[in-house]
């Protein structure tokens, strides 16, 4: 007997709204930050962008800058928000909090080493991008095996969405982030067998037109950093 075809998964992935932090170009991590007021402002738009959407689900990072960027979404399609750790950002360790000029001083070695973008190095205490990228892997595949046919809204991190990127373009996890990851856009994928969560399919990227008329977001360049 012919097997049936898989059902795909949809995904609406949503980068959490700014923060001091962002602002600050702060490495943040697992470290709990709330919103700030324009990241409140985003999250209210956004929540406003998605009402007429169908979304079967939603769910969120367990941090409290992703809960709060999912809320008024939440309402505005009356979806309880299911939080899951395994969403959460890449942990920096020990340098989480901190700015690049307070890592190259606080730190010199891991700094200089993070520099060259290596998949398997992580800050002290940290994850590797390897192991974080395992982790995203693994937490859409479940996703997509418990929810297929559906379209989930997940609400999650700048790095997560890194991950999920460059896995869909085949780019490998070395070297600096090449995509453009708003805060608050909205971002449109398709995993169409959830036994194999690692072939994406982009169907949209970085929408963030409900936010034209916000200040411009701060932006954390990692290719300046590049070592000649």
């Amino acid at each position: 007997m012919p097997t049936s075809a898989a059902t795909p998964t949809e995904f609406i992935l949503i980068r959490h709204g700014e923060t001091d932090w962002n602002r600050e170009l702060r490495f943040q991590g697992h470290v709990d930050i709330p919103l700030n007021d324009t990241g409140h402002e985003q999250a209210r738009r956004l929540g406003l962008r998605l009402a007429g959407e169908v979304i079967d689900q939603l769910f969120s990072s367990d941090l409290m800058r992703a809960q709060q960027t999912a809320a008024p979404a939440a309402q505005q399609l009356a979806l309880p928000i299911v939080t899951q750790a395994a969403l959460r950002e890449q942990h920096f360790g020990v340098v989480e909090g901190m700015k690049a000029e307070e890592i190259r001083q606080l730190h010199p070695r891991a700094w200089e080493q993070w520099l060259e973008f290596r998949e398997d190095h992580a800050m002290p205490d940290g994850e590797s991008p390897l192991q974080f990228h395992a982790r995203i892997m693994a937490a859409l595949g479940v996703l997509a095996t418990a929810h297929a046919g559906q379209r989930l809204l997940v609400v999650t991190h700048g790095g997560v969405l890194d991950m999920v990127w460059r896995t869909a373009r085949g780019l490998g996890l070395n070297g600096p982030r090449q995509s453009d990851i708003p805060n608050a856009g909205i971002n449109r994928i398709r995993i169409a067998d959830a036994s194999r969560p690692a072939e994406i399919e982009i169907v949209d990227w970085a929408d963030a037109r409900h936010l034209a008329d916000l200040p411009a977001q701060p932006n954390y360049d990692q290719s300046r950093h590049l070592k000649a």
